[in-house]
């Protein structure tokens, strides 16, 4: 039993006493019963079930009553927890687990009270209880009343030193200077206070430590996690986290946004790059994994981290079954993952009016050298006339007239496939490692001997494709193993084949090859071209690498001529170690019988074909680009077009188009590999439906959250944001609010607090306003014996809150009080100080730990690179996450790593040295330079005692000859060292 149970168990009278179900029955259920006989119908033991009181009441699987309502002595549940005897006995003794005597106790008062359930207390909305004490701050007023019934009195005010250093540190995460603190201090109007509070919330560094608490729910990190743990774009989502915040962004909208910002309406950049919440997951790009299956763990994750960070639910213990102690069903987990199962993950390059300006530029560049190239032609313009009909002349002879056509029929393993109006078919969906396109064409064409295939780019499509290749492989590629014609199933043989990116072959086998022998071998036996689609190898292929710009075709060549009257059935194979299907093409067919792979745009050669006198301008252009005399001349153009400007690009989700939805299933057991039936998207049955009449997708969903009968989110936030100024929250287990956890020290307050947040328009600013403001969060953090024995937890408050202080915050306060902390806001991660070792040794996916240079040496540690296989290494000794999972709260551990760290890490001792120089050219005396690096760590002055062993450290490293600027490094990297130094006041 819990705790909390207990205590009030022992408190009670012999006698005659009334049980609360929430408080004192629900806990014991659910920690020694609801386990075999909870929720879950397949783990359910003797057909009993003790959650709702209906089963209860009834007869379980031996035929007797479990609870008799008034009738403790003829119910089963009391028979059995009472027994001695190891058959009957309940917990069975095989479970190790012993019902303590008040346990069972509460029970058996409990049966005798009529056994009456009740709601549990987190999933009943919210009602804003009348304040107990009338004429003091709304939080007072519940902390006080209850320290008054349990015989405690609140501590008096903290000191201003302690006061000022705290709400700094609470709010912006960085300790006042001396000077903002002495600032304070003498300001003696009554609300010096008040304004400070202001002042803070007001700025820039307020959104940055805000930011930091939010990014541990959001599993944010620089890389991609797993084996090869490769570096990600995802920092933009990061920045919009602390604008939003510092703009004190509605809480509400704030999240809105970062599950569905990309399906409002008219959605903005901003609202884009928010959706990277949930592409902070982890890609596996190891080569024997199937990515679909990866896929879905990912969408496991983002499950069970929306559950903790906005409705406090351990969802995660639905993914294989039904909740063991929640009344989660295992199919409320899959309903909830297919409400944001339904997004595509497309990389999002941010327009901003500086890449539009630079695009006009480089739109006005390319025009400029298009209009100049002919002026280049040697030997001027007869010549190049000359030349040009020649040119034209011979490519025609070459050119063939090509048809497009259009498919009839089209099916694929995976990937949706849609017909454009340029008759060209895009690509999207999902992929797999080895997909099939099954296409069917009937046309009036008769005669038909060859076959193109055209692929270009398309800004749908990774790194503009043309294909849909999107981790592992080269980007924005593809790789056709196999090409097959048919009619009437019979296949249709086909001759030979040419493509137009031979030059490309030829750098994929050099780069497949790790010696000038294997290179050699790799040139006798091409097998990255259209060619190789036609030998029946899987392991070879047409390969076409993804960029801007790109290109080319295939020519398939029929042995004998194909009438398309009669139909013709294509299908094209895509496998190999990573997923590489075709994203953009076009199929297009001719008569002619010299057709060839021309490497000419289409437009052109069909010119060419034709005769166009028309297309003079574009021929003309397309023989000025291509001439050999030219290619000096043509390459700055060509360089132009290859490189456009692009946004910077970061992570975000994309809702499917309708006609491509996402289907989801219940996957048994929580396995891939065993799904079942398909689901409907909704949340847990045993909560408030969504809107009947909104669509059933992520926005609403998002939206739903914020609902006024959704009982959870409000209480959720405000607990997390309690927990964060008192190092617990008014629920200690700020990612469970279910039947485990432990039940609120103070029921009223946190709903007071919830029903506040909405009244205040979701405000987190006004939230913390309130908070810091009220008289328990200004109260000393001195223990007094009292304390000691009647509340050493402090879950009352009648004392200030005193924790360590989070990895980022110290290193942060030890630059601050160096004088050497950057303000500068933004940008990627950079690289503090540390081993090089760190990056290198046991990580598959070596990175270089470049030491950043100049400002970005001293960051806040908000935007420190992140690799999650091998994280910063001080911030890892302080507890703070890898960004491998979703953390509601970071453990606390005291070490002795820590305190060598502090000492004797590069950075501190940066710090320390830089601290030194200051400090000599500030202060002359020993007794000011001692007291000026006490109060930059402390922030008060130090006491004559504590001045005494500063002396007499100091008088200690004398002895040792150590002076100058060593000499106070060294008393720097002490004072650094202090508990106070990372300790919350």
């Amino acid at each position: 039993m819990t705790r909390h149970a207990l205590l009030f168990c022992l408190a009670l009278p012999a006698a005659g006493f009334a049980v609360d179900f929430n408080r004192d029955v629900r806990p014991v259920l659910a920690q020694h019963c609801f386990k075999c006989h909870g929720m879950d119908d397949q783990g359910r033991k003797g057909k009993l079930r003790l959650d709702l009181r209906d089963s209860a009441i009834g007869k379980g699987k031996s035929g007797e009553l479990a609870v008799v309502p008034g009738k403790p002595d003829s119910s089963e549940v009391i028979k059995r927890v009472f027994s001695t005897d190891e058959d009957e006995v309940m917990p069975p003794p095989h479970t190790k687990t012993v019902l303590p005597e008040s346990a069972k106790n509460i029970l058996r008062q409990w049966i005798t009270e009529g056994a009456p359930y009740e709601a549990h207390w987190a999933y009943v909305p919210p009602k804003q209880a009348a304040l107990p004490l009338a004429g003091v701050h709304p939080i007072d007023s519940f902390i006080q009343d209850r320290l008054k019934k349990e015989g405690l009195k609140p501590s008096p005010e903290a000191d201003s030193y302690t006061l000022v250093r705290r709400v700094y540190l609470d709010l912006t995460g960085l300790p006042p200077t001396p000077a903002e603190a002495d600032a304070f201090v003498n300001d003696k109007t009554p609300d010096a206070y008040d304004k400070l509070v202001d002042h803070l919330l007001a700025s820039k560094q307020y959104g940055e430590r805000w930011a930091r608490r939010w990014l541990d729910l959001a599993r944010y990190a620089d890389t991609n996690g797993f084996e090869k743990d490769r570096p990600r774009q995802i920092w933009p989502y990061r920045d919009w986290v602390v604008k939003a915040l510092n703009a004190d962004m509605p809480f509400d909208q704030f999240s809105i946004k970062q599950l569905a910002g990309d399906m409002l309406p008219n959605a903005t950049p901003d609202d884009l790059i928010a959706t990277g919440f949930h592409r902070n997951t982890m890609l596996n790009e190891e080569g024997g994994i199937d990515p679909n299956e990866y896929r879905f763990y990912a969408m496991v994750d983002r499950v069970s981290v929306t559950g903790t960070a906005w409705m406090g639910l351990t969802m995660n213990c639905c993914q294989c079954h039904t909740h063991k102690y929640d009344p989660i069903l295992h199919t409320d987990f899959y309903r909830t993952l297919a409400l944001l199962n339904n997004a595509s993950e497309p990389t999002y390059f941010i327009p901003t009016p500086e890449v539009e300006a630079q695009k006009k530029a480089q739109a006005a560049k390319i025009a400029k050298l298009e209009a100049d190239l002919p002026a280049k032609f040697p030997g001027g313009k007869a010549a190049m006339e000359s030349r040009f009909a020649g040119w034209i002349e011979g490519e025609s002879h070459r050119a063939s007239k090509w048809e497009v056509i259009r498919p009839t029929k089209m099916a694929t393993t995976m990937p949706h496939l849609e017909q454009q109006a340029d008759g060209f078919i895009l690509g999207s969906g999902d992929i797999s490692k080895s997909d099939v396109y099954d296409l069917s064409f009937k046309a009036p064409i008769k005669g038909v001997r060859a076959l193109r295939i055209e692929v270009t780019s398309h800004s749908s499509l990774p790194n503009d494709g043309p294909g849909l290749t999107n981790y592992e492989g080269p980007l924005g590629g593809f790789f056709m193993s196999e090409f097959q014609a048919s009619q009437n199933g019979q296949r249709v043989k086909i001759a030979r084949a040419e493509d137009t990116n031979e030059d490309e072959d030829d750098r994929i086998n050099d780069a497949a090859a790790s010696n000038p022998k294997a290179k050699a071998k790799a040139a006798a036996k091409k097998k990255n071209n259209a060619g190789a689609t036609l030998d029946g190898e899987m392991s070879s292929g047409w390969q076409v690498l993804g960029g801007y710009g790109v290109q080319h075709a295939a020519v398939f060549h029929f042995e004998q001529p194909v009438d398309l009257t009669n139909g013709l059935d294509l299908k094209m194979l895509f496998e190999k170690h990573f997923a590489c299907p075709l994203g953009h093409f076009r199929i297009s067919v001719t008569t002619s019988d010299h057709a060839e792979a021309t490497g000419l745009p289409a437009e052109v050669e069909d010119a060419l074909a034709t005769g166009d006198k028309s297309k003079h301008d574009i021929l003309l252009r397309s023989f000025l680009e291509t001439a050999d005399e030219m290619k000096q001349a043509a390459a700055p153009l060509l360089a132009a077009r290859k490189n456009p400007p692009r946004g910077q690009a970061t992570l975000v989700m994309e809702e499917r188009p309708a006609n491509n939805p996402r289907s989801t299933h219940r996957y048994h057991r929580g396995e891939y590999l065993q799904p079942k039936e398909e689901v409907t998207p909704g949340v847990p049955a045993f909560l408030p439906a969504l809107p009947k009449n909104a669509p059933a997708n992520r926005l609403t969903f998002a939206k739903w959250l914020f609902a006024a009968e959704n009982p959870l989110t409000a209480r959720v936030t405000v607990n997390r944001q309690w927990q964060a100024f008192f190092g617990r929250g008014i629920v200690k287990s700020l990612e469970d609010f279910g039947y485990q956890s432990d039940p609120p020290s103070h029921s009223e307050l946190i709903d007071w607090l919830a029903v506040e947040l909405v009244k205040q328009g979701w405000s987190m600013k006004k939230l913390h306003r309130l908070i810091v403001t009220s008289a328990t969060y200004k109260q000393s953090s001195r223990i007094t014996p009292e304390h000691a024995q009647k509340d050493p937890e402090n879950i009352l408050l009648a004392r200030g809150a005193r924790f360590r202080l989070d990895a980022e915050v110290i290193r942060d306060s030890a630059l601050k009080a160096a004088g050497v902390l950057s303000p500068k806001m933004g940008g990627p991660g950079v690289y503090p100080p540390q081993p090089a070792s760190v990056t290198s040794e046991g990580t598959y996916g070596k990175v270089e730990w470049k030491t950043s240079e100049g400002e970005d040496h001293y960051r806040r540690s908000l935007y420190t690179f992140t690799k999650r296989t091998a994280p910063f290494a001080m911030a890892t000794t302080f507890d703070a996450p890898t960004g491998e999972s979703c953390l509601a709260k970071r453990e606390v551990s005291n070490s002795p790593l820590q305190a060598l760290t502090l000492l004797n890490d590069q950075m501190f001792v940066e710090a320390a040295q830089a601290m030194a120089k200051q400090v000599m050219a500030e202060s002359q005396s020993d007794e000011e330079r001692l007291q000026n690096i006490f109060r930059r760590v402390a922030t008060r002055p130090a006491a004559p005692d504590e001045l005494a062993l500063l002396k007499a450290f100091l008088q200690k490293q004398r002895e040792r000859k150590i002076e100058g600027e060593a000499l106070w490094a060294d008393v720097s990297r002490a004072a650094l060292n202090l508990d106070e130094a990372i300790t919350h006041p």
